[in-house]
C-alpha cells in the first residue's frame, strides 16, 4: 500500500501541475482535485456493499488489473505531448474510481487483520502509510520530471500499482467457514446499509464532523497549484515540496496522535484540527515565499491527519462486521463528496476574487462550522460491543417457512409491574434503537388498554431470508441491551410471536 501510495500521491502532483500548463483557469485546475473526489463520492457506497458482499482480496485484485492499462496509456498519451485537459480529468476520474472501490474495501479488511483494541493505532499506522507517500511522492516530483519528462510519474504509478499487485498475490487470507446464507443482493445490501446509517448515532456524529470539515479544508488542496505557480513561486521543483510537506506534518501527526488522544479527546482533537487547518489557509494566503509556505504545509498536514483520523477511528469502531464496508462507504461518500464540492465551489471563487482571497474565505468558515458542529460529539464508540454475539438461540418453526416468504412482522409480548412502566420503556427503546441498525423497520411498541402492565414490541423484516441474516448480525450490544428489557418481565420470559403475511389464496406472501 505504501508503494501505491507513493505512486498515486507523484502522479496527482503531477496532473495538478500539468493542468497548469495545459490551462492556467484557477477553475480547471482545482477540476483536477474535484475529478479524483468525485467518483468516491458516486461509487463509493456501492463499492462498500460490494466489499460486504465479495471477496475482498479478489476485488482489490480486479481494481488494479483494470486500471493498470488506463494510466500506462495515459501516460503514452503525456509522453507524445498529446494530452490535453479532457483527457487529463478523465484519467483523473478513472483514478478516482480505483480509489473509491480500493478505499472502503482496504479499510473493511483492517478489522480483520488486528483485534477491536488495536483498531485504533491500525487505523493511524494505515493513515500513516498514506502519509509518507504524501511525502515521498511530491518530494520527488521535482526531480523525476526534470531528469525522466512529465510522463515519468504516471509510468511510475502504473509500476506501483503492478507492486500492489504482486503483493495482494502473496497475501494469503484465512480460510473461513463458508456462510450459512446466500450473499445479499447489491441492492438490497445498499438499502440495509443505508437503514444502518440513518440509526447509528455515533456513525451519523463522525459522517457529520467530517462533512462539516473537509469542504472547506478542500481549499488549499485545490488551489495549491495555482497559488505556487502564481504568488509562491518555486516551480514545479517548490510546488513539490509544498506537498511533501503537508505529508510530512501528516507523518509528525501520526507520531503525535497518541500523546495528543491521551490529552484530550476526540471531541478535542477535532477541534484543534480544525481551528489549525483555518490558520494554515490564512498562512498560505499570505505567503509570497516557499519558507512561510512551507510552515503553512507543516500545520495542514499535522491537523489533517488530526481531524480525518479521529473520525475515521470513530466511524471504524462504530459499525458491526456485517455492514462495515458500507459504514465506510458512506464515510467515504460524505467525505470524498465534500472535497469535491468544495473543490469546485473555491475554483470558481478563486476564478473571481484570486486564490489568496478565497483561502481567506476558506478559513472564515471553517471557524464559523465549528459551533454548529457541537451538538455531534464523537463517542469512539464507548460501551459498544458491535462484534457478533453467539448467544440467540435459532428460532422454532411449525413447518417449513420459504426464504422469499415475507414480510416478517414479529411481536413480543411483555408482562412488567406497572411501577416498572417508565424504566422498561427507556430499556426497550434503547434495544428498538439498535435493532434498527439491523436492517428492520416499523419498530413499535404498543401498551394493551385493558390489561395493564402489557405491552407489545412489533417490527418487521422484508423477508424471512432476511429476519434469518438478522439474526446472524446480532451484536453483544444488543444481546446486553436485550437483557436489560427482559428483566422487567414478571412471568417467565417474553412471548415471541412470528407472523408471515398469506397472500388472497391463504399461501405465504412472497417478497419481490
Amino acid at each position: 500500500m505504501v508503494a501505491s501510495n507513493i505512486g498515486t500521491w507523484m502522479q496527482n502532483a503531477a496532473s495538478g501541475w500539468l493542468m497548469t500548463e495545459l490551462s492556467g483557469d484557477p477553475l480547471m485546475v482545482a477540476l483536477v482535485q474535484a475529478a479524483m473526489a468525485l467518483p468516491v463520492f458516486l461509487f463509493g457506497f456501492p463499492a462498500g456493499a460490494l466489499a460486504d458482499i465479495v471477496d475482498r482480496r479478489r476485488l482489490l485484485l480486479a481494481t488494479q488489473l483494470l486500471t493498470t492499462p488506463f494510466i500506462a496509456g495515459f501516460a503514452a498519451l503525456v509522453w507524445f505531448h498529446r494530452a490535453t485537459p479532457a483527457t487529463l480529468l478523465a484519467v483523473t476520474f478513472v483514478s478516482g474510481t480505483a480509489i473509491a472501490l480500493i478505499l472502503p474495501t482496504w479499510q473493511a479488511v483492517l478489522p480483520q487483520l488486528v483485534s477491536r483494541e488495536e483498531l485504533p493505532p491500525a487505523v493511524t499506522l494505515n493513515s500513516f502509510g498514506v502519509s509518507l507517500g504524501r511525502v515521498v511522492g511530491p518530494g520527488l516530483i521535482g526531480t523525476v520530471i526534470a531528469g525522466l519528462g512529465m510522463a515519468a510519474p504516471f509510468w511510475l504509478n502504473a509500476v506501483s500499482n503492478i507492486l500492489m499487485l504482486a503483493a495482494l498475490l502473496l497475501w494469503r487470507v484465512e480460510r473461513r467457514e463458508a456462510p450459512a446464507l446466500p450473499a445479499e443482493h447489491i441492492g438490497r445490501a445498499m438499502l440495509a446499509g443505508l437503514r444502518h446509517a440513518r440509526y447509528n448515532r455515533e456513525l451519523r456524529a463522525a459522517l457529520m464532523r467530517g462533512g462539516g470539515f473537509v469542504p472547506f479544508a478542500a481549499a488549499y488542496w485545490a488551489l495549491l497549484p495555482a497559488l505556487s505557480r502564481s504568488q509562491i513561486g518555486g516551480g514545479m521543483q517548490g510546488y513539490g515540496i509544498l506537498l511533501a510537506a503537508i505529508g510530512a506534518g501528516s507523518v509528525a501527526g501520526t507520531f503525535l496522535l497518541p500523546w495528543l488522544r491521551a490529552r484530550m479527546d476526540a471531541n478535542g482533537l477535532v477541534l484543534t484540527g480544525t481551528v489549525g487547518t483555518a490558520a494554515a489557509m490564512a498562512l498560505y494566503a499570505m505567503a509570497d515565499n516557499v519558507p512561510v509556505a512551507l510552515a503553512a504545509s507543516l500545520l495542514a498536514g499535522l491537523c489533517w491527519i488530526a481531524v480525518l483520523a479521529t473520525t475515521n477511528v470513530a466511524a471504524q469502531a462504530s459499525v458491526p462486521g456485517w455492514v462495515r464496508g458500507r459504514g465506510l462507504g458512506v464515510f467515504a461518500k460524505v467525505l470524498f463528496g465534500g472535497i469535491t464540492l468544495g473543490s469546485v465551489a473555491w475554483g470558481q471563487v478563486a476564478a473571481a476574487i484570486g486564490p489568496s482571497a478565497a483561502l481567506l474565505v476558506a478559513a472564515a468558515c471553517l471557524l464559523v462550522a465549528i459551533p454548529l458542529l457541537r451538538t455531534s460529539e464523537l463517542r469512539i464508540a464507548e460501551g459498544m460491543d458491535v462484534t457478533p454475539s453467539m448467544h440467540w438461540p435459532a428460532p422454532v418453526l411449525a413447518g417449513d417457512v420459504r426464504p422469499d416468504s415475507g414480510p416478517v412482522q414479529v411481536d413480543i409480548e411483555y408482562r412488567i409491574r406497572p411501577a416498572d412502566r417508565e424504566a422498561f420503556l427507556g430499556a426497550v427503546r434503547r434495544l428498538g434503537a439498535e435493532r434498527l441498525r439491523n436492517n428492520i423497520y416499523d419498530w413499535a411498541v404498543y401498551e394493551d388498554a385493558g390489561d395493564e402492565g402489557v405491552f407489545i414490541e412489533t417490527f418487521h423484516c422484508a423477508s424471512w431470508l432476511e429476519y434469518l441474516r438478522q439474526y446472524e448480525r446480532k451484536t453483544e450490544l444488543e444481546w446486553e441491551l436485550r437483557k436489560a428489557a427482559n428483566s422487567f418481565q414478571i412471568q417467565g420470559k417474553p412471548r415471541v410471536r412470528r407472523l408471515i403475511r398469506v397472500d388472497k389464496d391463504g399461501h405465504q406472501a412472497r417478497t419481490a
